[in-house]
């Protein structure tokens, strides 16, 4: 072998080794931190994650792996992971050492936000309006919060101090137009509303706040029609096509309401968001008024497995669950009117032994003059007018209705009144009744009567 070659194959093993020394070095070598903000602008959230980990493992104290490990995880949308690691780091770390404060309190106040993790987010933001103060968007966010937790006095300080900052926030212009709405500033509350509209008339969340303000004024045409624009915002487009939803409610029109609350609920793929908790409740209502129950129960229950304090959700399924193993009852709610006039006659005739002379279908349930079998055919006997009324509406029957049948019963000389309600009634309906000729009914003996009614 010739000298040259010897030394060139000298030359080529020193340089695979220097090569490999340099490999194994930059291998071993500890990950620096500065890496991950690369990889993240690469769209590697994975691979930033892994590292952040990897620094943790050795150092579970440094803040600012948690911090951008917090950042990876809302690249990888992973927020509730990104909210735990953005606490670690609000409660230890030193700010200003890699971690701008002011941008990272308006990241965490949003996480907070998204996860209906109010009064933490309210602590974030009344914090930047002392760290950012000339920032008018702070304080819109201030605003928002006291808003929602019902202090209208603490949210129309912040959201003047806003519009003070920028007359030019549209949004913050007709928040205050609503507040004030609310608290009867009625020219006030137009004129910052006309403001949001002029100001940004393609700022559609604007007319969400007018929309509110002219169903308040039961201007349900209006109001409809500022939802439907409402809707164009993102933001708004779920809330906007509840409130079209409740408009018609309010009109009756349940087939036009039907179909909005459908919408909003199709649109919450997780089916955790608030606004399609209240759409279920609202098409249950809808349901329910339509004597659907079976389809008003199936909204109640899901209601309840996500919050089982929700309005009056436990009461409504408790009241109902006897349509499972009582069919009697279950027709009673649920039978088209025709029938339901029928089951209540077949009653009447059946268990209370009285002849009925005269029925009225009325939109809470019909109306019956009766007269006693047992005087039927007797000479010389002047019939007693017997009244009877039968409720199915899902709603506690009030002094009210108690009056006015009092009234018609008096009217036509009635000796005795009789009232069934599915639903029961209240006390003061209660009170009126005593030592007048009315008997009140509630659900369980009406449910008794008419299993007896139709055992026969």
């Amino acid at each position: 072998m010739s000298p040259v070659y010897i030394v060139a194959l000298i030359v080529i093993s020193v340089v695979i080794v220097a090569l490999l020394i340099t490999i194994i070095s930059s291998t071993l070598k500890p990950k620096k931190i500065e890496t991950v903000p690369k990889l993240l602008k690469q769209g590697k959230s994975v691979n930033a994650i892994k590292l952040c980990k990897q620094i943790l493992a050795k150092d579970q104290k440094n803040y600012l792996a948690h911090f951008y490990l917090g950042k990876s995880y809302i690249a990888d949308n992973k927020p509730e992971l990104a909210i735990m690691e953005y606490k670690l780091v609000n409660e230890n770390a030193l700010f200003g050492q890699g971690i701008d404060e002011v941008a990272f309190r308006n990241e965490f106040s949003q996480l907070l936000l998204n996860a209906n993790q109010t009064q933490d987010a309210l602590r974030e933001c009344l914090l930047l309006t002392k760290l950012d103060p000339k920032n008018a968007q702070n304080f819109f966010e201030v605003g928002r919060l006291y808003e929602g937790m019902g202090r209208y006095d603490l949210a129309l300080g912040h959201m003047q101090k806003c519009v003070a900052l920028d007359k030019r926030h549209a949004r913050a212009h007709a928040e205050l137009g609503l507040m004030m709405y609310r608290t009867k500033q009625f020219n006030e509350a137009k004129r910052e509303i006309d403001t949001a509209l002029k100001l940004s008339p393609d700022t559609y969340s604007s007319y969400y706040y007018l929309g509110k303000i002219l169903k308040d004024a039961k201007d349900i045409p209006g109001a409809i029609k500022s939802f439907e624009k409402a809707q164009r915002d993102p933001e708004f487009k779920m809330k906007a096509i509840i409130e079209r939803g409740t408009c018609f409610m309010m009109v009756n029109r349940m087939d036009n309401a039907i179909p909005d609350f459908q919408r909003a609920i199709e649109l919450d793929k997780t089916g955790s968001l608030q606004e399609s908790i209240y759409a279920r409740y609202f098409l249950a209502q809808c349901y329910e008024s339509m004597r659907k129950i079976d389809k008003a129960i199936e909204q109640w229950d899901f209601i309840y497995k996500r919050n089982k304090t929700f309005r009056d959700v436990a009461t409504k399924l408790s009241e109902y669950k006897d349509l499972q193993s009582n069919d009697f009852m279950k027709d009673y709610l649920t039978a088209s009117d025709e029938e339901f006039t029928l089951i209540c006659k077949n009653m009447v005739e059946k268990v209370l032994n009285l002849q009925v002379v005269s029925s009225e279908k009325k939109k809470w349930g019909c109306h019956f003059s009766a007269v006693d079998k047992k005087l039927e055919g007797m000479l010389g006997v002047r019939k007693q007018i017997i009244m009877l009324r039968f409720y199915r509406e899902p709603k506690t029957i009030d002094e009210a209705e108690i009056h006015e049948m009092a009234d018609v019963m008096k009217s036509q000389a009635s000796v005795k009144g009789f009232l069934f309600s599915s639903s029961g009634f209240n006390n003061q309906a209660k009170r009126y009744a005593e030592g007048r000729p009315m008997e009140l009914v509630e659900k369980q003996k009406l449910e008794q009567l008419l299993t007896k009614a139709g055992s026969k």
